[in-house]
């Protein structure tokens, strides 16, 4: 073997210490010491145009697998309401299967995780056991932005529990019309309480450095998601997904105050609304997204789509697919929630671009922004789930904050026949009680729409304390309890009790199933109603996402609370209802008369509510003997 001689040995050494230096400059964008900036700008350097549209592309978990994945890069998946590996799932099933899909991901040239996206929008609502926190409509009431922070921090650990790692919330829409489907999303009519309600965001993320750059994402728990930009709470008649007729003062007044504080608090994402603002749909308005959004606001994070949200720009849905692309992503969006013909968006937007309809620096935009999310989120050096956050699914710590959420958010509208008779606090101790009502021993319907399924459902679906079961852990043991859902007068008559609790209201519902042009409760609640309280002294606890049609029952109630949609911790409406705490909630939307007054917010000139916004009645608590 021939001998190397000395200058030939330095050659061999230099060539390989020169092949380490440019290896690892060639892989910046793996490494974490590395500026933000040059992370991103070296990764997109690297990506093909397929890379590019991958990242851009959202789909359904139920059509995603590690193969597709790996084949057409796709950037993110989703579980859209109800969507689950399996019924009642446990957290480690949820996380083999998105630790499946991740694999996927990593599989790919250049490794780039993809993220997971779920409606966690009072709790981490789709998974069996998670706890339910009360919906928005509830916690507005509240006007206590440490209980919503606090709530965020809370969903952020039951979401991370089962690896998931994105939650489609908050929603600050400003509703003003509950015959809108979504009512029950929005904390409030009022922007100024929607803007307070923000800190759920740094409840998600995590606070935001006071030296944080303007718009730029910050995110060391999960990404959250403000959504949806913007006007979906003030369209005509509250139909949902329908037309915002509004001037630009009233648009930048009252529904897009709540943005500006969640650019400012690091939110990571944007969802953009299917409705219509003046006619024009936000899927595609350049000028909103783009202008406004990103070039005024400084918005650094990523606009993602709703789900088939582009194909609504047409009517119908889906009638010139190329057109819906074309139109949203010159508009502005990143990421498009395709979710399920992910290889139509693909092939489309391939063509669109590689034809010059849409110029490479507008996908570079996207993919930059979708890039810098996942870079502060810290993907990519932690890209799969493990079970160490299993326990905070569910947890009593969590459960026990709902609680007080609950209790923070009833609203007494009545105490009494008249001002000297009041009926609450109930007692304690009595001989006989009757508890009635489709929703007292009902956990579903006590929950709403966004729980287990996507629309809600009817039942004992998940895991909590429903109204009845409160009840009966609170009075004395000697009280009897009585439970008949819908009681004849007789029965009632010839029982002779002491009082009544009637538990009631709207069953769940979400988007444009739960729109409603009439606002009534649904039979048999108010039969229930009449036929109680006609015959005994009653308090009637209102389940529903909205005010509804009260006022010709209103008379014959000793007592009325507004309990709106309080989740899986029925408990919290017992420690009101019996005095242990005060009644303390204030309405934070108008309770109409009649539908016909509708829209009807505060400080319109017909104002002429049945109870005004910003009325509750308070409580002090009992002092225990």
């Amino acid at each position: 073997m021939a001998k190397l001689s000395p200058s030939t040995l330095v050659i061999i050494v230099m060539c390989c210490y020169w092949a380490t230096i440019a290896a690892s400059q060639s892989m910046k964008y793996k490494d974490p010491k590395q500026p933000l900036n040059v992370r991103i700008k070296d990764l997109l350097n690297r990506m093909t145009l397929e890379e590019k549209i991958g990242q851009m592309t959202q789909i359904d978990r139920s059509v995603a697998s590690a193969d597709v994945m790996q084949k057409y890069f796709i950037g993110s998946i989703l579980s859209g309401g109800g969507s689950v590996p399996a019924k009642e799932a446990s957290p480690e099933m949820w996380i083999d299967m998105i630790n499946g899909f991740q694999n996927g991901s990593l599989a790919t040239r250049l490794g780039i995780p993809m993220i997971y996206g779920i409606d966690a929008v009072h709790g981490n609502n789709n998974v069996y056991k998670a706890t339910i926190f009360p919906h928005n409509v509830g916690l507005g009431v509240t006007r206590d932005p440490e209980l919503i922070k606090k709530i965020g921090a809370a969903t952020a650990l039951e979401v991370r529990a089962t690896g998931i790692n994105y939650a489609f919330a908050p929603c600050i829409a400003v509703c003003r019309d509950p015959r809108w489907g979504r009512c029950f999303e929005s904390y409030s009519e009022d922007p100024t309480i929607v803007r307070q309600m923000t800190e759920l965001i740094p409840g998600l993320q995590g606070d935001i450095p006071a030296n944080g750059r303007k718009g730029v994402p910050y995110v060391e728990k999960v990404v959250a998601c403000a959504k949806h930009f913007v006007g979906d709470g003030g369209t005509t008649k509250g139909i949902n997904e329908n037309n915002t007729v509004i001037s630009p003062h009233n648009l930048f007044s009252i529904h897009m105050p709540a943005y500006y504080d969640s650019v400012l608090k690091g939110v990571a994402t944007i969802m953009i609304s299917y409705s219509s603002v003046n006619g024009a749909k936000m899927h595609g308005d350049h000028q909103l997204v783009t202008n406004f959004l990103k070039n005024n606001v400084k918005f650094r994070g990523f606009v993602i789509s709703d789900w088939q949200g582009i194909d609504r720009i047409t009517d119908p849905p889906h009638a010139n697919y190329t057109y819906s692309i074309l139109r949203s992503v010159e508009a502005g969006l990143d990421m498009i929630m395709v979710p399920l013909n992910y290889t139509e968006f693909i092939n489309g937007l391939s063509y669109l671009v590689t034809n010059n309809f849409i110029p490479m620096s507008r996908i570079d935009d996207a993919v930059k922004r979708i890039l810098r999310v996942k870079f502060v989120m810290g993907l990519f050096e932690n890209p799969l789930a493990d079970t160490t956050m299993v326990k905070h699914l569910g947890s009593h710590e969590h459960r026990e904050l709902a609680r007080e959420a609950v209790r923070k958010s009833l609203v007494l509208l009545k105490n009494g026949k008249t001002a000297t008779e009041p009926l609450l606090p109930l007692p304690k101790k009595s001989a006989k009680i009757l508890v009635s009502g489709t929703h007292a021993d009902d956990i579903g319907n006590q929950c709403g729409g966004w729980t287990i399924e996507w629309h809600g459902q009817s039942g004992n679906i998940t895991i909590g304390t429903t109204i009845l079961s409160a009840i009966k852990n609170t009075v004395d043991p000697t009280t009897e309890v009585v439970y008949q859902e819908n009681p004849t007068p007789e029965f009632i008559k010839s029982n002779n009790f002491s009082y009544a609790i009637v538990v009631t209201g709207e069953h769940p519902y979400s988007e444009t199933v739960g729109d409603s042009l009439n606002l009534t409760i649904p039979e048999p609640g108010p039969t229930t109603i009449t036929n109680v309280c006609g015959a005994v002294k009653c308090v009637v606890v209102l389940i529903s996402g909205r005010p509804v049609v009260i006022e010709p029952y209103v008379s014959n109630m000793d007592a009325l609370v507004a309990a709106w949609l309080p989740g899986s911790e029925g408990q919290g409406v017992a420690d009101v209802l019996y005095g242990d705490y005060g009644f303390t909630g204030k309405l934070a939307r108008t309770w109409f008369k009649t539908v016909d007054q509708l829209p009807m917010n505060v400080g319109d000139p017909h104002y002429d509510p049945l109870y005004p916004f910003g009325f509750g009645i308070t409580t002090e608590p009992v002092k225990s003997s």
